[in-house]
């Protein structure tokens, strides 16, 4: 699978108004474990089985899937790979891994922080339900290529697991529309999170590393 190394691998932000997300408090069919179906942690997946289109990031494996680039997000400073992005046509999915307490969780303090920063640039964080518990639904005011302002909507979520917590962003299209057919939100429920056995305090994100047998490809 390509990838680009890239800090924003965005869809265009779009001049539209947003359109209220789903609210569920069960996971798809009903079912009442939201992880029922995904993302999975590395216990309860076989990964001795052999999957081509499965992506080894070291803290996190997601699974390429047709239409969607897979993007590195990377931090200039350190050269560290701090996330990864699947982009299709209209919609995106960005992913960060962090761990997580045995016993807690650690969505609520980000999640207060994130909404903090947004209403700081002038941006609006509101609070909904979704499938997975509190989601984030945000809007920031953006200048369009065209010179127009526009709004740059995103959904947040905040997955949780054994000792992990998967922050999940959906970008475009998928954040104005949830869609559990939509190849990002399947893209979503392919991710296994390998939390590892190591010490790292609640909250710091989960070590990723370029994945092996990469093919770079210079950003156009």
């Amino acid at each position: 699978m390509k990838f680009r190394r890239s800090r924003s691998e965005e869809p265009e932000p779009v001049d539209e108004p947003e359109e209220e997300s789903r609210a569920a408090t069960e996971g798809p069919d009903g079912d009442a474990d939201p992880r029922v179906h995904g993302p999975w942690d590395e216990a309860e997946v076989d990964l001795d089985e052999e999957n081509p289109n499965r992506v080894d990031l070291g803290g996190m494996l997601v699974v390429g899937r047709p239409g969607l680039d897979l993007h590195l997000q990377v931090d200039e400073s350190t050269s560290q790979v701090v996330g990864v992005t699947l982009a299709g046509a209209d919609s995106a999915l960005e992913l960060r891994p962090f761990a997580a307490p045995r016993n807690g969780e650690v969505w609520s303090a980000l999640r207060r922080t994130m909404a903090a920063e947004v209403t700081r640039q002038g941006g609006t964080a509101t609070e909904i339900e979704g499938e997975f518990g509190t989601e984030l639904k945000i809007a920031l005011a953006v200048q369009l290529p065209t010179g127009q302002s526009g709004t740059q909507p995103s959904r947040v979520l905040g997955i949780a697991g054994p000792r992990w917590m998967l922050r999940a962003t959906f970008f475009g299209k998928a954040a104005l529309e949830p869609n559990p057919a939509d190849e990002v939100e399947l893209a979503l429920r392919d991710v296994v999170v390998v939390r590892g056995g190591e010490a790292i305090p609640p909250g710091d994100p989960l070590p990723l590393r370029v994945p092996p047998n990469a093919q770079r490809v210079d950003p156009s």
